[in-house]
């Protein structure tokens, strides 16, 4: 049976990666990003512009029954703690986590019409790893974590709902991270596998998450990081 999902934060990055493996599967993906992308001639993919900051977002309306969502939209608001006004933690916690929410009790009647579903939302390292500047950020996806789980116990059994959290990915969100020489070697030598994340590093594991592949897997959040959160070389 063809399946449906909504990926949010699809115009670029690890979210058009993840609308593309799924269209290639036979899915029907609804890709939605703040700008508009031109179609790329899959049938089943299907482009949308959507603004979850928005008062109207503009979130397709359909009647099938949802397999599963997976949000993406996110922020890097990376400063010295003393240097941090309320706008920064605001506007990381409506991007990240208020988002989210909206999104989910848009879409939840839809999910709860499929046979199973599965959630899958974004988190970060720096939520289980305290790292420097993060404070604004680590604290809203800290706020995703605990949704995640939160909302795993509540869905169950038929829905699932699991994070991703990974290390620095290099994406157009972490370009200003990443647009040297310099600065590229040195996120990599800080990540034990000595490199930073690519878009299909998690988009391979979104789908996982999302897949009947994980189908005894809930309230989990996977970290997909080099490394980073769990183990230090000697060398």
């Amino acid at each position: 049976m063809e399946k449906t999902y909504v990926v949010l934060g699809a115009t670029s990055g690890i979210g058009l990666r993840v609308a593309e493996r799924l269209a290639d599967q036979g899915a029907t993906v609804y890709a939605l990003g703040r700008r508009d992308r031109q179609p790329d001639g899959s049938a089943n993919l299907i482009h949308g512009r959507c603004d979850v900051l928005a008062d109207e977002p503009g979130f397709p309306r359909f009647d099938e029954p949802l397999d599963g969502l997976v949000y993406l939209p996110g922020t890097i608001n990376l400063k010295p703690f003393h240097l941090l006004r309320r706008k920064d933690f605001v506007q990381d916690l409506e991007a990240n986590y208020l988002g989210a929410v909206k999104t989910l009790q848009h879409f939840l009647p839809q999910l709860r019409k499929a046979e199973s579903a599965s959630v899958v939302l974004i988190s970060t390292v720096a939520v289980q790893t305290g790292l420097a500047f993060h404070a604004s950020i680590a604290g809203a996806k800290g706020a995703v974590e605990g949704l995640t789980r939160a909302l795993a116990a509540e869905l169950a059994p038929k829905i699932r709902v699991n994070a991703v959290a990974p290390s620095l990915t290099d994406t157009p969100l972490a370009s200003s991270l990443l647009n040297q020489p310099a600065k590229r070697e040195t996120a990599s030598k800080r990540h034990p596998l000595q490199r930073v994340g690519t878009p299909d590093d998690i988009a391979t594991a979104v789908c996982f998450l999302l897949t009947d592949e994980s189908s005894w897997v809930t309230g989990q959040v996977l970290a997909v990081d080099g490394g980073l959160s769990r183990i230090r070389s000697l060398t």
